[in-house]
């Protein structure tokens, strides 16, 4: 059975795995469904159709669930999906989805957000990323797998990070940031690749000297930027890092991409 401290709320209808623990002073909502081995520490209040995946640790005050920040949101019965292995520290927000957004937020798994983190409605985060303290998406953001956003950072609404993206403490993201790109400023400017991540996860010499060559042409000035574009696609067509630049690049945005400053 359960671990439901006597000082929590759970609302009749919610479904918890065997092994849940839930703390004192946390309250669940009738639709929410908490798969094994999740925790609430306390304080935690999670709310609406919200689905946790197997294991995720959730710390007080947290806000899971509750609806939108939108004022469109006219009550529609939208979700928000939290994978496996995620830790979700002090006072992080995340909101379900909207009509306008596809009805759902999705985060994927073994993601960290720490303290005062908010994604908003409609997101989608992949997996192994980390947010530090309040680092925040508006609506409709993509995330891509192992991206780090730093503190205090914010992303404008449909930008998209791609995926070993690095932003930087205190950035203002008003565009696209490429794949492994790193990005700074209160209004960020590119300024270069997060070579420290891909390092730091196993890439391969030849891959990280590719990637640094493709970016010091996609930013040149001799040529169109889709020309660059297609010679980049075609010169580096044997590394995969690349042509995941290319494939995000080419991709349907409805934002510009951060460019390097000057």
């Amino acid at each position: 059975m359960p671990h439901i401290h006597p000082m929590a709320v759970v609302e009749k209808g919610a479904k918890l795995a065997d092994d849940v623990k839930i703390g004192p002073f946390c309250t669940v909502g009738a639709e929410v469904e908490l798969d094994s081995g999740v925790e609430l520490v306390s304080h935690v209040a999670v709310a609406g159709r919200t689905y946790i995946g197997a294991r995720t640790r959730i710390f007080p005050f947290a806000s899971i669930g509750h609806i939108p920040q939108d004022k469109k949101y006219r009550g529609e019965q939208s979700r928000l999906l939290v994978g496996e292995d995620n830790v979700i520290r002090e006072s992080v927000s995340m909101n379900p989805g909207t009509e306008g957004g596809g009805m759902e937020t999705v985060i994927g798994d073994r993601n960290l957000f720490m303290l005062g983190a908010h994604v908003g409605h409609d997101c989608k985060v992949g997996n192994d990323t980390v947010f530090a303290n309040n680092a925040t998406l508006a609506g409709h953001v993509t995330v891509g797998d192992f991206a780090t956003l730093g503190g205090l950072c914010a992303v404008h609404q449909y930008c998209r990070i791609g995926p070993h993206a690095f932003v930087g403490g205190m950035t203002g993201v008003e565009r696209d940031v490429i794949p492994y790109g790193m990005v700074v400023g209160d209004r960020a400017r590119l300024v270069g690749l997060n070579l420290r991540g891909l390092q730091r996860r196993g890439f391969s010499k030849d891959e990280i000297n590719a990637l640094r060559s493709a970016y010091e042409r996609l930013f040149a000035h001799d040529a169109t930027f889709q020309e660059r574009v297609a010679e980049i696609a075609e010169s580096y067509a044997d590394f995969a890092a690349v042509g995941e630049v290319i494939d995000f690049i080419r991709a349907d945005s409805s934002r510009a991409l951060v460019q390097p400053a000057g």
